[in-house]
């Protein structure tokens, strides 16, 4: 993995933690970004030193490691591709027995690197809340579908869902105490990211450690393509979180946190934000609006989104506002055309007939995209696109549009969903596949081909990292606190020209791996 180093004698590498930890300083002060982290900089062969005793394992997904005088205890044992380097920097910490593994939820790229545990002489006690072992059989039921959706969502064609996991030894339901050497560890459930979530606070430390509760972004509470998210009681956890005081966060993604007051900051203002968007929803699906006019209302706090935590550079607040929707409202948005609807396909061939033709559509929707009216100009393409599936003009506009809305998105969400349309169509320009299209620009070429920080399957992946650069929040000139994204008029192709999208391979994809 891109960053890791180890010396010819097999001898762990430096000791980086002072450097790490000026540089997460940094990254507080919005002085540098989450780049270097997710690149892989800081992940070597040694844990970085956060408290005496205490070990992280800076990765993709985090690890935090405890010495507790009587073995080792572990929290988030990693994704399935570092786990051979991330067994080997704990060994470099402590030679000491793994006695338990603690997973925070059962993201993958959580829980896959427990396997080199295992594999020694006393095997780790694997601890979860009681929902994982159901998140698991889901997966393995579900687990074509989870790898088309991860495909679009990272960029990644060959991505293969895993449907082997290591289930937990010992499960609790609310809360559970694991006493280990000098060391407590306060296991505490809280439906958020997931419904099998756990925090774990160690009081003799003063060490939180919050799995994807807290991120670095802003709250991944409204995935379009995976399942619910409970925002209302993941602010709860959260204000529960910053009352016990904790002097270090150490975050399931991104740098550590350390002070009393940065981390209440941080956890109260992540809280703020999701309670922001579940009243202001509330509200409004309480007065009887449409989704549509939810979706178009809501907006967040903005001083909120200009913290170096709460970018919406993975999620963004519009998918939270619909995850509630379906939380509290159903699937239903109130347009009655929606409740039974005639097929898709259909439907465009009516209004491509209407309007003369899909090609008229088409070139309606090159104009829209011009103006920078780039959400109409998308649902035009569309309709074209599907009354006429096999016209290579109409598909170059819809690889053209889809291209160029991927580069003006902020979230890796909307990004890996655009560009993977825009190699659909180019893929039809070209007599390729999506694939071939996928890799055609060099970030492109590094996902499709590469491994990402994930722990799937790496079926013809190369070992040299994921491309994570892109972490920027909102584009300039875009209103950060509207929930429903850029404004018509704002340059749709972050400065590219749109004309080349289709002959150039679809718009970048910024890898940031599934956290679910």
């Amino acid at each position: 993995m891109h960053g890791t180093t180890t010396v010819p004698d097999g001898q762990p590498g430096p000791d980086r933690t002072e450097e790490y930890l000026a540089y997460a300083d940094r990254v507080w002060r919005g002085e540098e970004d989450l780049t270097a982290h997710l690149e892989g900089r800081y992940t070597g062969s040694r844990l970085v030193r956060v408290g005496d005793g205490v070990g992280m394992y800076p990765g993709f997904a985090n690890s935090a490691v405890f010495d507790t005088g009587s073995g080792l205890v572990m929290v988030d044992s990693g994704d399935a591709i570092t786990a051979a380097v991330r067994h080997a920097a704990v060994r470099a910490f402590s030679p000491e027995p793994v006695r338990a593994v603690v997973f925070t939820h059962g993201h993958v790229d959580h829980v896959g690197g427990t396997g080199p545990f295992d594999a020694e002489e006393a095997p780790p006690e694997v601890i979860g809340h009681e929902a994982v072992a159901a998140r698991f059989q889901r997966y393995r039921d579900t687990a074509g579908y989870n790898s088309w959706v991860n495909r679009r969502q990272f960029g990644v064609p060959w991505l293969e869902w895993p449907t082997e996991y290591r289930r937990p030894d010992t499960t609790y339901r609310d809360r559970h105490t694991l006493r280990r050497g000098a060391l407590t560890f306060e296991l505490v459930h809280a439906r958020g990211e997931t419904d099998d979530h756990t925090y774990v606070w160690v009081p003799e430390l003063g060490v939180l450690c919050t799995g994807d509760l807290f991120i670095w972004n802003s709250p991944n509470a409204g995935n379009p393509q995976k399942v619910q998210r409970y925002p209302q009681e993941w602010a709860q956890a959260l204000r529960d979180m910053a009352a016990l005081d904790a002097e270090v966060l150490l975050p399931g993604h991104g740098v550590p946190i350390t002070g009393t007051d940065r981390v209440r900051q941080a956890l109260l203002d992540t809280a703020r934000l999701l309670e922001s968007l579940c009243e202001q929803t509330r509200t409004l699906m309480n007065e009887g609006a449409r989704l549509d006019t939810v979706v178009q209302r809501v907006r967040v706090p903005a001083d909120l989104l200009e913290k170096p935590y709460l970018r919406p550079a993975y999620d963004e607040p519009e998918f939270v506002v619909r995850n509630l929707w379906r939380l509290w409202g159903g699937w239903y948005d109130l347009n009655p055309a929606h409740l039974k609807p005639a097929p898709e396909a259909e439907v465009a061939a009516e209004l491509c007939a209407a309007a003369g033709g899909a090609d008229v559509l088409a070139r309606r929707a090159l104009s829209l995209f011009a103006q920078g009216r780039l959400r109409l100009a998308c649902h035009l393409a569309e309709t074209a696109a599907l009354a006429a599936p096999d016209d290579v003009a109409v598909a170059l506009v819809r690889a053209r549009v889809y291209g160029g809305r991927a580069e003006s998105e902020s979230s890796t969400m909307a990004r890996g969903v655009f560009s993977w349309a825009a190699a659909e169509s180019a893929a039809v320009v070209e007599g390729t596949d999506v694939a071939t299209e996928l890799a055609r620009t060099e970030a492109g070429a590094r996902h499709a081909a590469g491994r990402i920080g994930v722990g799937l399957s790496d079926t013809g992946g190369r070992s040299d990292g994921a491309d994570a650069s892109d972490v920027s929040g909102p584009k300039d000139g875009a209103d950060p606190s509207d929930v429903s994204g850029p404004k018509d008029g704002a340059d749709p192709s972050g400065g590219a020209d749109p004309a080349g999208a289709a002959g150039s391979g679809p718009a970048r994809v910024t890898a940031a791996g599934p956290r679910g």
